[in-house]
C-alpha cells in the first residue's frame, strides 16, 4: 500500500515576487498527484462496480402480452411476491419486479420463464406464433394458468404453435411435483372455479416440458397480495410452494 505523504512534501504553488518554482520539481509533484489519483481509482473501481444491480445473472419473469381481448395484466403483485418467496426458499438469485413482454419484443430470448394468465380471449398472429415457437424449441419455458375463462382460447392458440401435439395430462409422479416442496396429489387447489379437479398440463419438446399449464387451480392467484383475493395464509403459502417448484423444475431442466 502506498505511504501517505508527509506533510509539506509537496510543493507550495504560492508564487512570490522572490521566488519561483522550479520545473523539474513541479513535474515531480505532479506526478504524484497522478499517483495518489490511480491508486484511489484502483481502490474505488471495484467498489462502484459491485454496487451496480446485477440484471443479467439474476432471474426474471416476463408476464407475457398477448392480443385478443384477455386480461393478461391482472394481478401483476404475482410474479413480485413469488419471485420473493423463491430467493428466500431456494439459492436461486432473482430479480423481483414485474415486467411484461410482447411475443415480438427482441428481449423475449433473454428470458427463461415466461408467465401467462387472464380471464377471457388469446389471439397469436402468424409471427407471434413463429417466435413463441422459437423460443419455446429453444429452451425456453411458458407457465400458463387459467385464471378462469382462457382455456378454450389457449388450447387453441398453443395448437397453432405445436399443430402435431397436444397438452397432456402431467402424472402425479412427474417430478416437477417434488422438485423442492412435495405434492403427492399434484396440483393444489387455489381456487374453485367449476367444481372441477385441479389439473396439470404440459407439451414436451424433445422430452423437455416446455409449457406447463394448470387448469382449475389458478395457483397464481395465491401469489398476489393478501387483500387482493383474501385467500387465507395456508392457502398463500401453498401456492407460492407451488410456484416455486415450477421455477426450479423450469431452470434446471
Amino acid at each position: 500500500m502506498m505511504k501517505p505523504q508527509k506533510q509539506g512534501e509537496f510543493v507550495s504553488i504560492r508564487r512570490t515576487p522572490e521566488r519561483r518554482l522550479a520545473p523539474a520539481r513541479s513535474t515531480t509533484a505532479g506526478k504524484r498527484h497522478v499517483q495518489v489519483l490511480i491508486f484511489l481509482c484502483t481502490l474505488l473501481f471495484p467498489l462502484l462496480v459491485y454496487a451496480q444491480p446485477r440484471i443479467e445473472s439474476q432471474l426474471r419473469i416476463a408476464r407475457l402480452k398477448y392480443s385478443g381481448g384477455g386480461d393478461w395484466y391482472n394481478d401483476p403483485s404475482a410474479e413480485v411476491n413469488l419471485l420473493k418467496f423463491v430467493k428466500e426458499n431456494t439459492t436461486i438469485d432473482v430479480d423481483p419486479r414485474y415486467e411484461f413482454i410482447d411475443i415480438a419484443s427482441e428481449k423475449l430470448f433473454s428470458y427463461p420463464f415466461l408467465f401467462m394468465t387472464g380471464h377471457g380471449n388469446i389471439v397469436f398472429s402468424d409471427y407471434e406464433v413463429q417466435r413463441l415457437r422459437s423460443y419455446l424449441t429453444n429452451g425456453g419455458f411458458l407457465f400458463a394458468d387459467d385464471d378462469y375463462g382462457m382455456d378454450k382460447a389457449f388450447r387453441r392458440e398453443l395448437k397453432k404453435v405445436f399443430p402435431d401435439q397436444n397438452l397432456v395430462e402431467i402424472p402425479f409422479s412427474f417430478g416437477l411435483y417434488s422438485c423442492h416442496f412435495n405434492f403427492p396429489n399434484g396440483v393444489p387447489k387455489t381456487h374453485e372455479h367449476d367444481g372441477k379437479p385441479a389439473q396439470g398440463f404440459g407439451l414436451f419438446h424433445k422430452g423437455r416440458l416446455c409449457v406447463y399449464y394448470t387448469y382449475e387451480s389458478n395457483p397464481s392467484d395465491g401469489w398476489t397480495d393478501p387483500e387482493v383475493h383474501g385467500d387465507p395464509e395456508s392457502v398463500r403459502q401453498e401456492a407460492l410452494r407451488f410456484g416455486t417448484n415450477i421455477v426450479v423444475w423450469a431452470l434446471s431442466h
